[in-house]
């Protein structure tokens, strides 16, 4: 029998009869004089022009592109406008210009046709990521569950996957063959991170070392790093834009023993060891200001200043349970480093410091000054947005989840925040002020990960339900279901050029989804 839908309740019924709004814009509308101005420098585009109300956000970008002279080779934009809140006392509130500038603006009542509206415009991503669609392979190899995944910076033909065999393994996903494994750890491998330039593994291990290795052949670089007495949480790799040319970057490992230490990997030795924390160390991230940022389970996150000896200047206690996770709105840039999506290395030390520095302030530079805004996810089911290098308050506190908060993540772009859950939903939230958006429901078991599309258009997740999900962050549905694995997937990752997926979990294999 057909599943029959069933009849409409009583408060169905009561806005079927209601007038329904249809999107027309009414005629005769007064014209409106707009200004463009870009995000990043906050220097305006030609003078202020009289448009017709009803201008679409397509006719928008053409116009812009005719004024920015790149009608030839149009770049897509979005615009939005700073509008102030409902009281005087309110701050000012973004709105995004979705359809026509009267249906966002003027309906809603933010402006009248009077006023002078400040277009901002930001270039969205030059390309397009599509949705995976199928899984092109399942790689056998570890002899354990497999704990973390991470892709080149450069490529998605490597793969590197820690697991609870005491390896690492790096994947050639062109030929979907076991490329190296990495072996030398003597327990779980907890954490991998792919240095930024592309030539350096790290991996942290339940063994309480760090270990470093080649990318290319995956030779280990020496022995061990020791010194921590508990295992190793998380990673992270100095930003490539702060390295001195010729130098590698050094890089900051977390433990359960509440320490950072922050290592020299050329010369392989600690250079400082930051302690503080009076449990164990969740997360950690380096900021591209020189900045360490550091969540942990005695419910703080602590800031680190790498320029002046890893002094800690300030210390964000809000939350009441522990710390999971945190992201920073430049992740994504100080993943790839130098690189693009096309994935061709600079011929210089030189040149790839301009370029990575070029990368990273495309993502965070609001009106000529860099604002690196860090979101940070706990057990207590909230998460906080914070703008750390201004304040110690909390720019918003974002609360909907049920039950613990797993994972964060910041779009490469910055703009939206996405978190996966305990309750089996992920969340997605304003990047700039922390509103909530939507809610992308489908998982039937707790969501452990989340990975963005490059382009901001798509994420994937990962479940104990044994799928991963694609999801279309515009119209905000399930854009395609991933089955396949046979056990809980804990963790997945997207390429940088956003040709691949790779997930791992409880059943051993590695598995790669391509469109």
């Amino acid at each position: 029998m057909a599943t029959q839908l069933p009849p409409p309740t009583k408060k169905q019924k009561k806005e079927a009869q209601q007038p329904r709004d249809i999107g027309l814009v009414p005629e005769g509308l007064p014209n409106i004089s707009i200004k463009f101005q870009a995000l990043d420098t906050g220097e305006t585009v030609g003078h202020s022009l009289r448009v017709p109300a009803g201008i679409t956000e397509k006719q928008l970008e053409e116009l812009l592109n005719q004024l920015n002279g790149n009608s030839d080779d149009p770049v897509p934009y979005t615009f939005s406008c700073d509008v102030p809140g409902k009281r005087a006392s309110d701050p000012q509130q973004t709105v995004d210009i979705v359809d026509t500038l009267y249906s966002s603006l003027l309906k809603p009542g933010h402006k009248t046709s009077e006023d002078t509206v400040t277009l901002v415009f930001t270039p969205k991503a030059v390309f397009k990521v599509r949705a995976v669609t199928r899984s092109s392979s399942a790689i056998a190899g570890h002899g354990s569950t497999i704990l973390c995944s991470a892709f080149a910076p450069h490529t998605s033909s490597r793969v590197v996957t820690g697991a609870g065999d005491n390896t690492a393994r790096i994947w050639d996903c062109d030929t979907q063959t076991p490329m190296a494994v990495l072996s030398g750890h003597t327990n779980w491998v907890l954490c991998v991170s792919w240095c930024p330039d592309g030539d350096l593994i790290a991996t942290g291990s339940m063994d309480n070392t760090i270990r470093l290795w080649e990318s290319q052949h995956g030779k280990a670089e020496g022995d061990a790093l020791r010194g921590h007495h508990k295992w190793i949480t998380s990673l992270a790799w100095e930003p490539v834009h702060l390295v001195k040319p010729g130098e590698r970057p050094r890089l900051a490992s977390a433990s359960k023993d509440g320490t950072i230490k922050i290592w020299d990997t050329t010369r392989r030795v600690c250079l400082y060891t930051l302690s503080g924390h009076t449990n164990s160390v969740s997360c950690v991230k380096w900021g591209g200001q020189g900045l360490l940022y550091t969540g942990s389970h005695d419910k703080t996150v602590r800031v680190w200043d790498m320029k002046q000896g890893g002094k800690c200047i300030n210390i964000l206690k809000n939350h009441a349970h522990w710390v999971n996770h945190l992201s920073l709105s430049s992740d994504y840039a100080l993943r790839i480093g130098a690189f693009d999506h096309t994935g061709v290395k600079p011929s210089t030390p030189q040149e790839a410091q301009a370029k990575a520095l070029a990368n990273y302030e495309k993502v965070v530079k609001k009106n000529g000054t860099l604002e690196e805004l860090m979101v940070t996810a706990s057990d207590d089911f909230t998460m906080f947005l914070w703008n750390p290098t201004k304040t110690t308050k909390p720019l918003a506190r974002m609360t909907g989840h049920q039950k613990l908060v797993n994972h964060v993540a910041f779009s490469p772009d910055g703009r939206n925040i996405v978190s996966a859950s305990f309750d089996n939903s992920i969340k997605l939230w304003d990047g700039r002020d922390g509103k909530f958006l939507a809610t992308f429901r489908g998982h039937v078991a707790s969501v452990y990960q989340v990975a963005w599309s490059s382009d901001c258009r798509l994420l994937v997740s990962c479940s104990k339900d044994t799928t991963l999900k694609v999801w279309d962050v515009r119209t905000r549905k399930l854009s395609v279901d991933l089955p396949g694995h046979k056990d809980e997937v804990y963790t997945v990752d997207w390429s940088v050029d956003g040709k691949r997926v790779c997930s791992g979990g409880k059943d051993k294999m590695v598995r790669l989804w391509t469109h």
